[in-house]
């Protein structure tokens, strides 16, 4: 059943989180180590108000099970949901210019992470995901959707242009090259 996460979905949902944005657990959370990292960002989880909050998460339960999640929220609020990530990094480092890099832009409902548990795979929960989002984007009054993709990531590359996403420049994101991809949703 597709609804909204809870707090208690923590423990399932962060290994899911980690295998979709890998690396770049480390930028959001300002550390090096990838455990220590989603650690901090298994915190924030539990929180509202930032971009991985529980809040921002759709998931895909059987039997109590998380089989997958999509991350995702409003592209005018991306830079308001990233503060309190970059305001724990400047303070614990110390670091004063620290940034992270907006990946969508005002006006689009943003896919920022979607991932499947391997038990689940080729069952078209991601399909039903995407199709959760785009619903989502569409109730909370936008109809344009976006989402990245790494250039290596063929099969998700190819699932979105199947569901009608299209090419719209790139983005370097933690050093890795990523498309950026648009469809424009509706109601209907």
């Amino acid at each position: 059943m597709i609804g909204p996460a809870g707090k208690e979905d923590v423990e399932q949902v962060m290994p899911l989180l980690h295998e979709a944005i890998g690396n770049i657990a480390c930028s959001l959370a300002g550390v090096e180590d990838e455990a220590e990292a989603m650690r901090i960002l298994a915190d924030f989880y539990r929180e509202e108000g930032n971009r991985v909050s529980y809040r921002n998460v759709i998931v895909d339960k059987r039997d109590d099970a998380v089989a997958g999640i999509v991350v995702c929220y409003a592209g005018d609020k991306a830079e308001e949901l990233d503060q309190p990530l970059i305001e724990r990094v400047k303070r614990v480092t110390g670091i004063a210019d620290y940034s992270i890099l907006t990946e969508t832009r005002p006006g689009e409902f943003y896919l920022d992470s979607i991932a499947v548990h391997a038990s689940f795979r080729n069952q078209g929960i991601a399909k039903a995901l995407m199709a959760a989002f785009e619903r989502e984007a569409v109730k909370q009054g936008y109809n344009l959707v976006s989402l990245i993709v790494e250039e290596y990531n063929g099969q998700a590359r190819m699932l979105y242009e199947k569901m009608g996403y299209k090419e719209d420049g790139e983005l370097i994101v933690s050093g890795h090259r990523y498309t950026r991809m648009v469809k424009t949703v509706s109601g209907e």
